[in-house]
This record gives structure tokens, C-alpha cells and sequence, in this order.
């Protein structure tokens, strides 16, 4: 399956500024999958080593780390002979072998001609803490879930993305049923390329729970391995949380929902795990939208999203029956699945850090806050067709931006200051929001 962030792997790999690169993301996103691709179609050879599956291969970097030491060692342990530039070293689950770690170093100030990689899915836990990897010596990607956009190619349906990466005008899209019944079998698969690959193959979504339930499995077996025994409880309470979070009006995220005698300060390094493991995406609130919006934010209050939408439906025991019946699906998490849709393709589109609008007495808000370019655009979201926006109206009243955008199931269209987007769409904002600024200006 085609992933778009394997355009950048081959740019760094043609960069005359890289360093050895260091791929993150939570297990199970296609790390290791898209990393051997980029070796077998780039390179000549891949030397792939995994210090989970193989730990003796850590005897190789006891000594000392030098590259004209490791080079011939790492040679002989495949039993090749590695040659700059011609062949990818990749080190899987790098974290695994934190001198593996800091050796990559060592390879960008002493041996900068070797094309090397690492990945591993606990590589954000180690990020989160300088002392622990080579500052400034590496370049970092994140790979996420699927988008809905990559689902598209995934199911061979490439062409409707093609539609709306090229619309050349604000007007109503082709095939809109289409997309709006493939975006629904999406809220129900998610992102997750096992299964997106199980239903590219049998167009069926039977088996798809089974396949989420196994990576949520690993997920908990991850909090029993790499965490202290004692904050267990904790990351696994707030983890299953999330989804009750979400189902309520108010989606603010409550340390006494967790636990009735919760407090923020004892949980909140539980949070951060989570957050830095890949698990879950934090939306901070915001009361003025000025710029920068990072230093706006009241971090006292926030949101927060799964990784990926069929992991949520997994949880909250959403089936197929659900998907089929159309009008009747979701329920209480309608709402917690459009915003939690949106959430995950706007972090996949380089929305590191999430915001939302809250007016001042909290009778109004707007699920999502983007600056593109020196401007805040607020987008609303809505599960179904109802086009009305009262929140956005109020936040249009306060501060005048110079476009509004909503996002629901109608098709794309200007309704005066409003753009509507359609939610299938949302991975086209970008280029749609330019199409709206040259509509202005000319």
C-alpha cells in the first residue's frame, strides 16, 4: 500500500542536509513495512536489523561506537558488504538498544555517506527525553495511520482522491454519494494498515474488530512491559477512558471521570505517556485566537483523541450492523466520531498540536483551530447535513476572520462567508482554503 510520506523518505534521501533518520509512531502504523519498501526500491540492499528479534545484536555497539568500527561488524553480521550510498542500514525498534541510538551520532559526524534509518514504536517515549537520543544529529518523521485520503488508494479508488486534490473551483463535487458512503466505511475501519489491507482484499468487513482488537491488545501489553508497575493502573484507566470522554456533550477531558478521587497532578505523567507513546492526540482549548496559537492556549483545559478512528469504534463496540443501517449510526458518539476523524487526519496533514474555541461563559465552541499561512481559520465539524453553525456564527461575531469553514456531509460549496467542506474532503483543507483566499483577493 502506497503511503505519502514515502515522497519525503526519497527526498532525504537525495538531501544534501541528511542525517540518519529516525521514523516514529505507535505500533503497528507500518513503520517497519515502509522503511523495507524505501530499501528494496531505493537501494541496491537493505541491511535491516531488529534488536527485539535478534539482542545480540547489541553486543556489536558494547565497545565503542564509532562507524569505522560498526560498519565492518554490521557487514559481517549479514554477511555483505556495505557500501555508502548504495545500501539502506535500517535498525528496527532502535529503541530497543539505546547505543544503537546514540551511535547514529557518531554516523552523522563521522560517516555522513552511510544511508542509515531507525524505527521503533516507542521512539516518541524516548524523544520526550533529550538526554537520551543524539540532538540536532538526526532528521525525524512521524508516520500515522492511514489517512481516509490513503484509504482511498489502498481500495483502488484513487480517482475520487484525484477529484478533490485537483478541484479548480469552489463547487459541488462528482460522486459525493460515493464519497460520503466510502467515508463511512472508513469511521468504521480507521487508519490502521493491517486493516485496510484485510478489507482491500475481501471487500468484507468481517474480521476487521478482530484485527483491531489484537493491536489494542499489544497496546496494553506495551503499558505492562515499558511502564513502572505502579503507574499501570493509571495509563490503563486513562486509555479506556477516552472513549466516555468523548460520548459526553462537553468533551473536555476530566481527571475525575478517570477516578473519583483522581487528581491531575498524579495522572497527568500518565497522560504524557500516552501522548508521547502515539496513543492519543490533545486538543487545547483557546479563548482568543491569537497568533501564535501555541501561546494562547490554556493548557489547563483540553480534548482528547485516539490515534485512529476504527481503534475508537473497536472500543465503544460499534459493529457492522451500525455501518449498514446509515441514518442510526453512531448514536451517543456521533459527534466523538467526527471530531476524533478529524482530529486524526488534521495530525496526519502536520497539525502537530491540536486547538479548539471556547467562548468566554462556554455557551459556544469550535471544534478545531488551523493557521495556515499568518491566518486562524476556525473549522467546525458535524456528523450529519445540518448546515446550521450557531458556535461559528458566535465566533464570527467576536472576530471577524475572513473566512469560516464547516465540515459535515453536504457537498463543497461557498454559503456567503461560510465554506462548506465535505468531512470526506477534510485532507484537502489546505488546497481549498487557498482556492477560497485567491476567490477573495480576485
Amino acid at each position: 500500500m502506497n503511503r505519502d510520506l514515502y515522497k519525503n523518505l526519497l527526498d532525504w534521501k537525495a538531501s544534501p542536509r541528511r542525517k540518519p533518520l529516525l521514523l516514529q509512531g505507535a505500533r503497528q502504523t507500518g513503520k517497519t513495512f515502509l522503511l523495507k519498501e524505501l530499501g528494496r526500491t531505493a537501494y541496491q540492499r537493505l541491511f535491516y536489523f531488529n534488536f527485539e528479534e535478534e539482542p545480540g545484536l547489541k553486543e556489536i555497539f558494547k565497545k565503542d561506537l564509532r562507524p569505522k568500527r560498526l560498519v565492518p561488524l554490521l557487514s559481517a553480521a549479514r554477511q555483505g558488504d556495505l557500501q555508502p550510498g548504495k545500501d539502506l542500514i535500517f535498525f528496527d525498534e532502535i529503541q530497543s538498544c539505546n547505543e544503537a541510538l546514540n551511535s547514529l551520532k557518531y554516523f552523522c559526524e563521522e560517516a555522513p555517506e552511510y544511508h542509515i534509518v531507525g524505527a521503533g514504536s516507542l521512539l516518541g517515549l524516548l524523544l520526550s527525553r533529550p538526554a537520551s537520543f543524539p540532538v540536532g544529529k538526526v532528521n525525524i518523521f512521524h508516520l500515522y495511520p492511514m489517512t481516509f485520503f490513503e484509504f482511498l488508494d489502498a481500495i483502488d479508488e484513487g480517482r475520487l482522491r484525484k477529484l478533490m486534490e485537483e478541484a479548480p473551483a469552489l463547487e459541488p463535487l462528482p460522486f459525493h454519494e460515493e464519497l460520503s458512503e466510502w467515508l463511512k466505511m472508513y469511521y468504521f475501519i480507521g487508519g490502521m494498515p493491517e486493516a485496510v489491507a484485510l478489507f482491500a482484499s475481501t471487500r468484507r468487513l468481517g474480521g476487521i474488530r478482530a484485527v483491531h482488537q489484537e493491536i489494542l491488545k499489544a497496546y496494553a501489553l506495551d503499558f505492562t512491559k515499558h511502564v513502572p508497575p505502579v503507574d499501570v493502573p493509571k495509563i490503563s484507566m486513562l486509555w479506556e477512558s477516552v472513549p466516555a470522554h468523548l460520548s459526553r456533550e462537553n468533551k473536555k477531558f476530566i481527571f475525575t471521570a478517570v477516578h473519583p478521587s483522581a487528581r491531575s497532578r498524579e495522572y497527568e505523567g500518565a497522560l504524557q505517556w500516552l501522548e508521547n507513546a502515539g496513543l492519543i492526540h490533545k486538543a487545547w482549548a483557546i479563548k482568543r485566537p491569537e497568533l501564535p496559537l501555541r501561546g494562547a492556549a490554556d493548557r489547563r483545559s483540553f480534548k482528547v483523541f485516539l490515534l485512529d478512528v476504527g481503534l475508537l469504534g473497536a472500543m465503544t463496540r460499534l459493529d457492522e450492523k451500525t455501518v449498514i443501517e446509515g441514518a442510526s449510526m453512531f448514536h451517543t458518539y456521533k459527534g466523538a466520531f467526527v471530531e476524533n476523524f478529524t482530529a486524526q487526519q488534521l495530525v496526519a496533514m502536520g497539525e502537530e498540536q491540536l486547538y479548539y474555541w471556547r467562548s468566554e461563559g462556554l455557551k459556544a465552541e469550535v471544534d478545531f483551530l488551523v493557521e495556515r499561512s499568518g491566518t486562524v481559520w476556525p473549522v467546525e465539524v458535524k456528523a450529519g447535513i445540518n448546515p446550521k453553525s450557531q458556535s461559528l456564527l458566535s465566533y464570527d461575531r467576536q472576530f471577524r476572520p475572513e473566512r469560516l469553514v464547516r465540515s459535515n456531509l453536504l457537498n463543497l460549496r461557498q454559503d456567503g462567508k461560510i465554506l462548506n467542506i465535505p468531512l470526506y474532503a477534510i485532507n484537502a483543507l489546505p488546497r481549498l482554503l487557498s482556492l477560497a483566499s485567491a476567490q477573495r483577493q480576485a
